[in-house]
């Protein structure tokens, strides 16, 4: 029997029961997906011997595809405005200053050769999208430091992969115009986001104009939607991730039929394609050739993380007025993760001489990265005074499932804290005309919105209401500075609501 039915079912269910057994210690369900490949791969049990550098390759490049339009879809506009200037500098010279210091520690200052310590250095200057998102969303973060950092992990990739391809070119046939470089980065970053755009808003105007009946083929329109837009980018020589992202970014932030059962569906696939995507990195790695090279691989961490990553941040934040504590953690929560590692395999692809010890050692700092840094962006969040107050994750929502185009779309608000902070009765409420409360989640109860339900800390209102509407509402339902604070708090419960 093929060890794909059989072995790839037993290892997600093992990442699965791992990952809710460990979820109270915050361990990132991707460090678990690569240890489950590895554990189930052939320097351990030995269940499935998996050596297909090129099938990897192309597997993690379409979760990538996936894991990086949720992202876009999910960053909202207002967000992605007050972080843009921080993020796109990160994500271009940041990244570039990054390759850089790496390459002079490694080559100048540890003596490594030239080819392997370009290589590395170019290869590992990007920050990870699936691993930013995956575990920047469990902390409990200001929402515009966790935005320049997702946002910032989704944009890099385009100057990473110029970066790399330039570099095995220059070592393959001798060298490359320097002109040649600007004006391919150039035409990547722009055609990447021209493409994007483009797409997005076309994809908007499919979904509103086509209304098939059958909900399954708005899944089956946006699995082929989203593809098609990597493919365009491809075709036009831009960067088809960046395309992705923005795509992502344009549907998110505009109405369009079915959008709520799309993003559940775009979220959970990129789940699936996250976690399938770190198990298929661990069955390719083989442990046992880190004996001879763990040494550098901690060296390289170190060298990394400790000095190319801050000073990439310092320099392609200056005047930004991020603040140190800020750029502390920026620093810190530079994670490498699945985009590394893909880039990696190029000089394996390549044929090149130093190819397998370039994978190794990427793939040991990976690893690192993620169980070092990612177990404790938590602790380093409490240690310099940024966390926000932790509020649960609701245990109810609702969806508006549209078959015709409307302007009506549940608008999702939580209520700022302190939690059971007593806020405003609903009759007390000054909503626009047409918008209706639907829900209110408190904890792990629902309470049935009436005119006489005082609202809560904490509490997450779902409102169905027009689009052109979201901002009023949320501005009337966040505006809790006058409301009494003695009010009885047997009001607002489940019970007497």
């Amino acid at each position: 029997m093929d060890p794909v039915y059989l072995v790839t079912p037993m290892i997600l269910l093992v990442v699965v029961l791992v990952a809710v057994l460990l979820d109270r210690w915050s361990v990132p369900t991707i460090l678990i997906a690569l240890g489950a490949g590895i554990l189930f791969g052939s320097d351990v049990l030995n269940w499935w011997d998996f050596d297909n550098v090129e099938l990897t390759n192309q597997m993690a490049n379409l979760a990538l595809i996936f894991i990086l339009f949720q992202g876009g879809f999910s960053t909202r506009r207002e967000d992605f405005r007050a972080v843009a200037l921080p993020a796109a500098g990160l994500a271009t010279w940041g990244v570039v200053i990054t390759a850089g210091t790496t390459f002079v520690v490694l080559w100048a200052g540890l003596g490594w050769s030239l080819e392997k310590s370009l290589l590395l250095a170019v290869i590992i200057s990007s920050t990870d999208a699936a691993a930013t998102f995956s575990i920047l969303r469990r902390q409990s973060l200001p929402q515009k430091l966790s935005s320049t950092v997702e946002i910032e992990s989704a944009a890099n990739d385009p100057m990473a992969i110029l970066l790399t391809l330039v570099a095995i070119h220059a070592l393959t046939s001798g060298g490359s115009h320097w002109y040649m470089v600007v004006l391919s980065f150039a035409w990547k970053f722009g055609a990447g986001i021209a493409v994007g755009w483009l797409l997005g808003h076309a994809a908007t105007f499919v979904f509103n104009r086509l209304r098939p009946q059958d909900r399954g083929h708005y899944y089956i329109l946006t699995f082929s939607v989203v593809l098609l837009i990597y493919s365009v980018g491809e075709l036009t020589k831009s960067s088809a991730m960046l395309a992705v992202f923005i795509a992502g970014y344009i549907m998110g932030n505009k109405p369009f039929v079915h959008k709520q059962g799309v993003a559940n569906f775009v979220s959970a696939l990129s789940t699936l394609a996250d976690t399938s995507m770190f198990v298929m990195m661990g069955l390719l790695v083989y442990p046992r050739q880190w004996a001879n090279l763990w040494l550098q691989g901690v060296a390289l961490f170190v060298v990394l993380t400790f000095i190319a990553r801050p000073v990439a941040v310092w320099l392609g934040t200056l005047g930004m007025g991020l603040g140190a504590k800020n750029k502390l953690f920026i620093s810190w929560a530079g994670l490498r993760g699945a985009v590394p590692i893909i880039l990696a395999t190029y000089p394996l692809a390549e044929g090149m001489a130093v190819g397998r010890d370039v994978f190794n050692l990427v793939f040991f700092v990976v690893i690192l990265s993620v169980a070092f840094q990612g177990s404790t962006l938590g602790v380093v969040v409490r240690r310099l005074g940024l966390s926000t107050e932790s509020r649960p994750k609701p245990l109810y929502n609702l969806e508006l499932i549209t078959m015709a185009p409307s302007d009506m779309d549940l608008i999702v608000v939580d209520i700022p804290g302190p939690e059971g902070r007593p806020g405003p009765l609903i009759s007390e409420l000054k909503l626009p005309p047409g918008s209706v409360i639907t829900l209110i989640t408190r904890g792990s109860d629902v309470v049935v919105p009436k005119g006489s339900t005082r609202l809560q800390g904490w509490d997450q209102i779902t409102v169905l209401a027009h689009v052109r509407d979201e901002d009023a509402i949320r501005h009337a339902l966040t505006q809790m500075d006058d409301k009494p604070e003695s009010a009885p708090h047997h009001l607002s419960s489940p019970a007497s609501a």
